[in-house]
């Protein structure tokens, strides 16, 4: 089979578009490129989804991990300690057989238990915690200048949030936001060995890495091209995360930037 062949079967697959058999035997190199692809764009919707929604929640944890209340300042710790204190696969796993009690409970639950949208609400859940994490370290760093001067102007409640708090706090956190987006693009690996099922062969790149795997019994072909998606990944999250942390930072001198630096995880 050729590439071109190759990819008007297999481009779309993972989303149910194109050949609905995967290849058994023969299988070429471009196949396993074209397919793994195929799957990321599964990894794509749960990093960017999980991230999009995730930002506004880890906001909303951190105001309310700094707020006086106790009603509003506890909830918001003990979730952050949750999320950030449990592994990332025992929540996928605890949440999986939570949805399915769920769904025996009542039909409506059942999307829950699919992985579009139960490995998603874990992904948001886990991502919001750790961000929050870092937007409540950045909120406590804001210069008590920059919040004098605002007062001195007359700011006060959201347009002082909103014009001076929130946007020094973003600036302060950037840089360290990247590197939790970095992660979580990385993290949705772990989809594939959760219990939520891919339907119809219909998995990550992951999945088709495994699948390439067993069937031509050599792992050193699929699982590198797995890695080098990942790579392109993560350069297109650090120049895109680099343009926006410039454009916060456009009104600082250049020695007084925050370079955006990939700093992985090494134990979470």
């Amino acid at each position: 089979m050729s590439c071109a062949q190759a990819f008007s079967d297999y481009a779309l697959r993972s989303l149910g578009i194109g050949e609905r058999l995967l290849p058994r035997t023969d299988i070429t190199l471009c196949e396993q490129v074209v397919l793994i692809g195929s799957g990321m764009i599964w990894n794509v919707y749960f990093g960017l989804l999980a991230l999009f929604f995730g930002f506004f929640f880890s906001t909303a944890l951190a105001v309310g991990k700094n707020a006086s209340n106790p009603w509003v300042r506890k909830p918001s710790e003990w979730f952050i300690f949750v999320f950030r204190g449990s592994p990332l696969f025992i929540q996928f796993f605890l949440a999986y057989f939570l949805f399915l009690a769920l769904k025996q409970q009542n039909e409506v639950f059942s999307p829950l238990t699919s992985a579009f949208v139960g490995a998603l609400a874990v992904l948001f859940l886990n991502t919001s915690a750790y961000a929050g994490e870092i937007f409540y370290g950045a909120l406590r760093s804001v210069p008590k200048g920059d919040l004098e001067a605002a007062d001195a102007y007359g700011l006060t409640g959201w347009t002082k949030f909103s014009r001076v708090t929130w946007p020094t706090m973003l600036r302060l956190a950037w840089p360290s936001y990247t590197n939790e987006a970095i992660f979580l693009f990385q993290a949705t690996t772990l989809v594939f060995f959760s219990g939520f099922p891919a339907l119809q062969q219909r998995g990550d790149g992951l999945y088709y890495a495994s699948y390439f795997a067993d069937k031509t019994f050599n792992p050193f072909v699929p699982y590198p091209i797995v890695a080098a998606y990942f790579i392109i990944l993560t350069l297109i999250l650090i120049s895109v995360f680099g343009l926006i942390n410039k454009r916060l930072n456009r009104h600082l001198p250049d020695t007084s930037r925050r370079r955006v630096r990939y700093r992985p995880n090494l134990i979470r």
